[in-house]
């Protein structure tokens, strides 16, 4: 039998976060909280007015690969940087036991941009989605759109997931990292992609993954660059390529001047927040 991979024991024990979840608050309780919560807003109608080429900042505590990158951190006047500064999405990492994320912080990132009005940037809840109560906990902590990964789905989840989370009035940022998984979120109909240079697997970076995988998306979608991303020279890379936004966490989370990292990022280094 093979050895589980890293994405595997992540799943594995995201299914048991959802059964105790669920056992403390459950899903009719989590529903009318989401019913409540504060409005969405197209996550990719707010990344195409910040175009060409958009930027979508994360809030990012740690990692399988790097450990701990930022454990302190104040997530709420982080994001209120990355914002100032011109992201133009948010994206806030929940997963609590490698990425040490809490929903928590989406709830407090959330309430900080809504004191930018209107021009607020979008808010992406970044985990292992696998269960429609994870939809509805996205939903009930403010996220305007969701992360569902190819790889951690079968088909008939995955387009479930991915109607459910329409249903709730938020987006999908559906994730691949491979020929056949961008394949798959082609027959889904997706029209935000997301193609990550990172292999879920075994966790390596190799920045030709979105280069080659961008060929093969429709025309219609929105393709967003994930991991890897460094500096402005990558953004580039990835405009040419055809991504119309680029998600950066650790480069962004290791700055000593966020703002000034994300201004130089999408090419206005010289420009004042």
């Amino acid at each position: 039998m093979a050895e589980p991979t890293i994405l595997d024991r992540i799943v594995e024990r995201r299914r048991v976060d959802v059964r105790d979840a669920a056992a403390v608050v459950p899903r009719a309780a989590l529903e009318r909280s989401a019913a409540s919560a504060p409005r969405a807003i197209s996550f990719t109608g707010r990344l195409r007015a910040a175009g060409p080429m958009a930027l979508i900042a994360e809030i990012k505590r740690a990692s399988p690969s790097k450990g701990d990158i930022a454990p302190g951190m104040d997530a709420p006047a982080q994001s209120l940087r990355y914002a100032k500064a011109g992201a133009a999405g948010i994206s806030v990492l929940t997963e609590p036991t490698w990425f040490k994320g809490t929903l928590d912080d989406l709830a407090a990132v959330r309430a900080a941009v809504d004191t930018m009005g209107g021009n607020r940037p979008a808010i992406l809840r970044k985990d292992f989605i696998i269960d429609e109560y994870q939809v509805v906990e996205a939903r009930a902590y403010g996220a305007d759109a969701l992360l569902l990964i190819v790889a951690a789905l079968d088909d008939d989840t995955l387009a479930r997931l991915f109607r459910f989370t329409g249903e709730l009035g938020m987006e999908s940022l559906v994730e691949v990292d491979t020929v056949e998984g961008m394949q798959r979120a082609v027959a889904l109909g997706a029209p935000f992609i997301g193609i990550n240079n990172r292999d879920l697997r075994s966790f390596t970076v190799d920045l030709r993954t979105t280069d080659t995988l961008a060929t093969l998306a429709p025309r219609t979608a929105l393709l967003a660059a994930l991991s890897g991303i460094q500096q402005r020279a990558d953004v580039e890379r990835f405009a040419y390529a055809g991504a119309e936004a680029v998600l950066v966490g650790e480069a962004l989370m290791l700055a000593g001047d966020p703002s000034a990292a994300v201004r130089e990022l999408l090419g206005f280094a010289g420009s004042k927040s």
